[in-house]
């Protein structure tokens, strides 16, 4: 951590402890911008980071492209959703294949200061979902509900089913399978940072829309309702509320050297959806460079309830990801194609109505 990142830190608490909850919020979106600005800073001049940041005019400056997701074979287009709860507009992603057959649909939540065009791209989600055939939704914080486009994981009026956020989010979806050719058991959401956050509060409030759930970089359902205790468990590790366990199978991904959210948000995560089930243990090192410990969590039948991948030596970023999006780090294991292999091995098999 910086000093500047510090300060920031030690401002917010104080600000909280006096009760002005909103330059509390300020500062610790200044702290967070403060961390990603220094670690970016330093991969440059190493050219062996964990976090590349590239913004998209940048990369359309140094490549002489567009720094757009490609969509050859396929179709990129955005729209807006609009609810009693409020609005966000997004970016959907529909493969050739769209027309033919249900398909499956996963949907992206960015981390703070992305947008679905960079989260795509670092993710390279839309290239797996030509390749295996499968819708993928990229909802967009607004920046009037969050200055810095983080998803409000850690307010309570955010957290729960029918209300906030999660609302819009769960209407956005259904809304998008209302639209397309989409199979209701095979609907999947993943998230980064802040995204995961709000990936694991989704899973928990509405099991019966999402079949499992991934959380990159992220914290447990619940584990914060005020900026005080978001300072907390980003610097030392929160847990799930006790509504918030047994969520819908879940697949984690974190870095153990995470400075930004505290490695041991990742481990609740996956203790929330695993239960009782004793772990089986895998170390390898990925084809790109970095060494894991992979724990995979089955119920008595086999099935699959929690994977947790520990990458080891990596920061806040998407593992295996591409440098053309930001907070990405290339040589870890691929959280994409693992994420997408442990999506499709679940589903669900009691389909109930979604209210």
């Amino acid at each position: 951590m910086t000093p500047s990142f510090q300060s920031l830190i030690s401002e917010a608490t104080r600000l909280t402890q006096g009760g002005n909850l909103q330059a509390a919020t300020a500062a610790i979106q200044a702290a967070l911008a403060d961390a990603a600005s220094t670690t970016s800073a330093a991969s440059a001049a190493t050219r062996d980071s964990w976090v590349i940041d590239v913004p998209a005019r940048e990369l359309e400056r140094e490549t002489g492209t567009s720094a757009q997701p490609p969509s050859a074979g396929g179709r990129f287009i955005a729209g807006s959703h609009q609810e009693a709860s409020g609005a966000r507009e997004y970016k959907l992603y529909i493969p050739p294949a769209a027309s033919s057959q249900a398909l499956p649909l996963v949907v992206m939540l960015h981390g703070c200061t992305q947008n679905p065009d960079d989260f795509a791209l670092g993710t390279g989600m839309n290239e797996a979902a030509l390749k295996h055939g499968f819708f993928v939704l990229y909802p967009a914080q607004a920046q009037s509900a969050n200055p810095s486009r983080c998803w409000n994981w850690f307010k309570h009026n955010h957290q729960k089913r029918g209300r906030g956020e999660p609302a819009i989010l769960a209407g956005m979806t259904r809304e998008v399978m209302k639209q397309h050719n989409i199979d209701p058991q095979r609907v999947y959401v993943a998230g980064l940072s802040a995204g995961g956050a709000m990936a694991a509060i989704l899973g928990a409030a509405y099991p019966d829309l999402f079949a499992a759930v991934g959380v990159h970089s992220g914290l447990p359902a619940g584990s914060a309702i005020n900026v005080q205790q978001a300072l907390s468990v980003m610097k030392s590790g929160g847990s799930a509320s006790s509504s918030a366990a047994q969520a819908p199978p879940t697949i984690v991904f974190h870095g153990d050297q995470d400075s930004t959210v505290h490695p041991v948000n990742g481990e609740h995560v996956a203790a929330a959806s695993a239960g009782a089930a004793a772990p089986e243990l895998q170390q390898a090192r990925s084809p790109n460079g970095r060494h894991y410990t992979r724990r995979v969590y089955r119920e008595a039948g086999g099935r699959l309830r929690a994977e947790h991948w520990a990458v080891h030596g990596a920061g806040h970023a998407w593992s295996g990801g591409s440098a053309r999006g930001s907070y990405t780090d290339a040589s870890g294991p691929d959280a994409t194609q693992e994420m997408l292999r442990f999506f499709l091995a679940n589903k669900l098999s009691n389909l109930h109505p979604v209210a």
